[in-house]
């Protein structure tokens, strides 16, 4: 094993672009947006210490995880930032998508094996790579909020969820999804959260939603709490508001508000 470095060794910009891999260019944006501070020496040069090392590996393994740097120089300045927790949060992404990858490679195998008439496969492995995608992207936009609302239990559950549905489930799920979607533009038009339209479009996002939460994990205050996460973050939003138009969003939530106001409808 490699003997540690000196706690007072330091670094010109080149020898820190070399062994980390950054580019010199890169590394002058990274102390632009706050996210180095290294010295400077009498001749004006940068000069980087072990600190600065620590977090420059940091800034690249939450970029290698998907984060934007505005992102991480939040999370590198919050208050009750930790390094450890941080990272082992990422780790358990990194781990995900190493799932998702291997199930794809294996899934994308056996189709060509398949088509070459070595092999047949049953539908679930025919949909296996793409439901373990599924549970990627929805874990790398989502996950971190849901999991701190709803905690891992529940999430780790909806995902098993996922990859037990059928090719019949998968299916009836996607087209429930984009059923949703056309009903919530409709009831949009109508102007009233609290008509039929929108009566009809709640009880559809709670079959929705259900079928990911499964039995015994609806409540009608759950329900509502999601709608309310929804407002709170832009990435909720997007989802509805770039799909059904600008405002689906707030319009589903004051729906799930006039329809649950008095804890309808029923748990499942």
């Amino acid at each position: 094993m490699r003997d540690a470095q000196p706690a007072d060794q330091t670094y010109t910009i080149g020898e820190l672009a070399s062994t980390s891999g950054a580019t010199e260019r890169a590394l002058r944006h990274y102390e632009d947006l706050g996210l180095l501070s290294p010295t400077r020496g009498e001749n004006g040069y940068r000069r980087y210490g072990e600190k600065d090392v620590e977090r420059l590996q940091q800034v690249l393994l939450f970029r290698a995880c998907g984060m934007g740097l505005s992102e991480i120089r939040g999370l590198l300045e919050s208050p009750g930032y930790n390094a450890e927790e941080a990272l082992e949060q990422h780790l358990k992404t990194l781990r995900a998508r190493q799932r998702e990858l291997e199930a794809l490679v294996e899934t994308v195998e056996k189709t060509v094996e398949t088509m070459k008439g070595r092999q047949t496969m049953t539908n679930e492995e025919r949909f296996r790579g793409l439901k373990e995608q599924a549970i990627e992207t929805n874990e790398n936009t989502y996950g971190a909020e849901a999991r701190e609302r709803y905690g891992d239990d529940a999430v780790d559950a909806a995902n098993e969820r996922v990859r037990a549905m059928s090719e019949q489930d998968w299916d009836e799920m996607h087209e429930l999804e984009q059923g949703i979607i056309r009903q919530l533009k409709g009831a949009m038009a109508t102007g009233d959260p609290a008509g039929d339209a929108a009566r009809k479009l709640v009880e559809m996002h709670r079959r929705w939603i259900c079928g990911y939460w499964g039995k015994g994990r609806y409540s009608a205050q759950a329900h509502l709490a999601l709608g309310e996460m929804y407002l709170a973050d832009e990435r909720f939003r997007d989802y509805y508001d770039s799909r059904a138009g600008a405002g689906a969003t707030e319009f589903l939530v004051a729906a799930l508000r006039a329809q649950l106001a008095d804890g309808q409808p029923g748990a499942e």
